[in-house]
């Protein structure tokens, strides 16, 4: 114990104590009327209290050393606020409180520890000492008794009523109220008050507000409230446990009652336990499977190794989940292939309108598949735009084979293990994509589509492109080997199918394994009829109305195709025709969702109503000096462009280009401003138009990047309008590139190109010569109306623009 605080022996506590309360007679003759002040901080303290106090020391010590020094031991305790940075402003202190008598105090560590007996409450009046130690000079308060005893008398009955009440919910109580009882008499109205108070769970303000009323009728008043407040408090809380504590007995009963039933079984033979029951199982599905030998060796000893494990054991859960994976697979599942090519076209013509090459390009596929007697040994790219059906060949394709189909993305996809599992070292271990396909279609012959295969990703976990080599090589997919199974298996009859928008990011080792299929686009009139037999009716069955109820017509799809959904694929299409389905539902409808009219038709004047002013207007080729017009292809599908040739002075020789031009379209600009400028004599020009001219091309729209070679002709004929200052003899369009000897060579994407200037209105083209075996296996209804002219050279091009 601290030297500083004073230590009162047994002998000297007897001869210093004052009076018991039964010896008072007049309690201020003996309690002073200064206070060395505590504050308290959490609940008020009240006179029957005796209760152990705990301070910090750093502040109150000197406090208690004031205390110890007095001959009556005396303290004031009233509430103040709740500061935890231990510093307390006299003005926050409430003005009533309780005179303690403190009782053995003692220091341990920083804190301050003491018994404290309650006395009487106080009245601050005075602060003499606004900074620790606090004292005051006080006033001592009576209670107020002017209420009949019957009365108070009767609130006494019912507060000793309500603690009764109270004691059986909460057994703590009884040991205070034993306490209580060798103090007092039950018919001390003042003390039972407060005692009945320190017993509920009231808010510090409520009981600071019990303290200081002096009225003993009202006290008692406010304190029955609290109580029967905690009465019902306490009932629930009762409640709570006993619902608890009959969920947790119920489930602890089933569960002993479980584990009974569990071993009599085991003794009677009739139930087995969880690892007899988990070989079981991997033994039945194993049945009637055609498993290679080395795999049944190595599921033989992984079952072997389970069998003596420890169900607890860490190695348990990986060997169980390994052997899951392996009995899991289809091992020598196969479904027949149902090669009927009449009834293959028949599913690819419900299917898709438009796409005849394509369709003819499976059906040959198909056909090889007939004559060999199984479809497989090589895989599909399907290259085209967005939203041209490339997913929904892939389904066709299963349909027409009857066989499973499953799909997956690889786009953005950094990590081999994606393709070819986890090894089992790894937590979380997991077998690889393609195997999981296997598993969930229970077939060794799905078809597997690979979708977005040109934005397959690499990272420093691997390279998933270099994993798929394997995986899409048909002379080593017999024996692929997934990382987590780590066992062989035959993929060389899984008809793989690939999905990409562009050839380009594809890694060349990649494309050559794959057989490629083009899917180029749509014109307006394959779009009619895809709107028309798949889309509208599709957009009708989603917000659950008939075709009676709503209709569109023709005009009305062109004109959303012309001037809102131009795109090469028909997703844009589809979400066009959403919107104005949804806008006509809401003209159907009232506001309570009862129907205004029974059927409604969309036209083609209203669709601006529906969709507001079209986002693209009529392509028109620009026609004047210095201005041609060029195709182009972009991963959307093609496109015209025109090409603009300025001479902005004559003071001195220079070529400006803008555009957004990459470097191949740089150097294309280049190689025909050499060209031109060289020969242009030949056409009829004067040789010396170039030397002092600033000449200015322009490739519009500014905001739009743009590369490759296929716009050499364009350019070298935009030139040689501004100098020979002749504008071309018709509306045409033209691609090809162009050498600096005037060679045209070949560009791809001829389709594409042909199909913009349809979209255009273009009748008049200038292609390569080396381009005209793929101009000449377009569908015919591409080259209906098409006057096309081939040119190996520039000036076979030359002749055809300008006479």
């Amino acid at each position: 114990m601290n030297d500083d605080v004073e230590v009162i022996s047994e002998e000297e506590e007897s001869a210093q104590r004052p009076p018991s309360r039964s010896e008072l007679a007049v309690a201020t003759e003996v309690l002073p009327d200064t206070l060395i002040i505590l504050p308290l901080s959490d609940r008020p303290f009240f006179p029957p209290q005796t209760l152990p106090i705990v301070l910090d020391a750093e502040p109150w010590l000197d406090s208690m050393r004031r205390v110890g020094d007095t001959a009556h031991h005396l303290a004031g305790l009233v509430m103040g606020d709740r500061n935890e940075n231990k510093h307390h402003d006299p003005d926050d202190f409430a003005e009533v409180g309780t005179a303690v008598r403190v009782h053995e105090p003692m220091q341990h560590g920083g804190q301050l520890q003491f018994v404290a007996e309650g006395i009487k409450r106080y009245r601050i009046i005075e602060w003499l000492s606004r900074e620790p130690p606090y004292a005051a000079r006080v006033e001592y308060l009576d209670d107020d008794e002017r209420a009949s005893k019957d009365e108070m008398r009767a609130y006494g009955m019912a507060i000793i009523n309500t603690i009764k009440e109270l004691l059986p919910l909460n057994p703590l109580y009884s040991e205070e109220l034993k306490f209580f009882l060798n103090r007092f008499r039950p018919t001390d109205s003042s003390p039972l008050t407060d005692f009945a108070a320190t017993l509920t769970t009231a808010s510090r303000d409520e009981l600071q507000d019990v303290l200081e009323t002096t009225n003993l009728r009202r006290r008692m008043e406010k304190v029955l409230q609290l109580l029967k407040k905690e009465v019902e408090v306490a009932r629930v809380q009762t409640e709570i446990r006993e619902q608890v504590e009959e969920k947790v007995s119920r489930q602890q009963r089933e569960f002993f009652l479980r584990e009974q039933l569990k071993a009599i079984q085991q003794e009677l033979g009739i139930a087995k336990d969880d690892k007899t029951a988990e070989l079981d199982r991997f033994r039945e599905r194993l049945e009637g499977l055609e498993v290679p030998q080395p795999v049944e060796e190595r599921i033989a000893e992984e079952m072997n190794k389970l069998s003596v494990l420890e169900a607890g054991s860490p190695e348990y859960g990986v060997t169980r989940n390994y052997l899951d994976s392996l009995t899991s697979l289809p091992w020598g599942v196969y479904t027949k292939d149902r090669v009927d090519l009449k009834r293959a076209r028949g599913i690819l013509d419900r299917d898709h309108d438009g796409l005849g090459d394509v369709k003819d390009r499976i059906i040959e596929f198909l056909a090889v598949g007939v004559l060999k007697g199984t479809v497989a040994g090589s895989i599909l790219l399907l290259v085209g735009p967005p939203g041209v059906g490339k997913t929904s060949i892939g389904h066709s394709i299963a349909d027409a084979l009857g066989r499973k189909f499953y799909r997956f993305s690889v786009g953005g996809m950094r990590d081999e293990a994606e393709i070819k599992g986890h090894r089992r070292t790894y937590i979380g271990a997991m077998p690889g994509k393609v195997v999981q396909s296997l598993k969930e279609t229970q077939t060794s012959n799905p078809v597997i589509m690979l979708d977005e295969v040109d934005k397959i990703g690499a990272s420093f976990q691997g390279d998933p492109a270099s994993a798929l080599l394997e995986v899409l090589d048909p002379e080593q997919n017999d024996n692929f080997l997934d990382h987590y199974l780590d066992v062989r298996y035959d993929l060389s009859k899984v008809l793989f199918i690939c999905t990409a928008n562009q050839l380009d990011t594809i890694p060349k080792a990649l494309l050559d394994r794959m057989e490629t299929i083009r899917l180029s686009g749509y014109i307006t009139a394959e779009k009619l009829d895809i709107a028309k037999h798949h889309l509208w009716p599709r957009q009708l069955e989603r917000v659950g109305l008939k075709r009676s109820q709503l209709k569109i017509t023709d005009a009305a799809i062109r004109r959303v195709i012309e001037g809102y959904a131009r795109e090469a694929g028909v997703r844009g299409l589809e979400k066009q025709l959403g919107r104005i389905v949804r806008k006509a539902v809401v003209r159907l409808v009232d506001s309570r969702g009862k129907a205004k009219a029974k059927a409604t038709s969309v036209s083609e004047r209203d669709i601006t109503d529906y969709l507001g002013q079209p986002v693209f207007q009529k392509e028109e080729a620009m026609y004047g000096v210095g201005v041609i017009t060029g195709l182009a292809w972009t991963p959307m599908g093609g496109a015209t462009l025109n090409i603009e040739a300025a001479r902005v002075h004559s003071k001195n020789r220079a070529f400006k280009l803008t555009g957004q031009l990459g470097d191949v379209m740089r150097e294309s600009a280049e190689i025909a401003y050499s060209y031109v400028a060289s020969h242009l004599e030949g056409f009829g020009g004067k040789q010396t138009f170039f030397d002092d001219a600033f000449i200015h091309l322009h490739v519009p729209e500014g905001a739009t990047p743009k590369d490759g070679p296929s716009a050499g002709i364009t350019m070298a004929s935009a030139l040689l309008s501004l100098a020979l200052g002749r504008r071309p003899r018709r509306s045409m369009a033209m691609t090809g590139e162009v050498t600096l000897t005037g060679k045209v060579l070949p560009v791809g994407g001829i389709r594409e190109k042909v199909i913009a200037a349809r979209r255009s209105g273009i009748k008049q083209l200038i292609l390569p010569k080396a381009n005209e075996s793929d101009y000449n296996e377009l569908p015919d209804y591409l080259k209906a109306g098409l006057t096309v002219n081939f040119a190996a050279h520039y000036r076979d091009v030359a002749a055809l623009v300008f006479g």
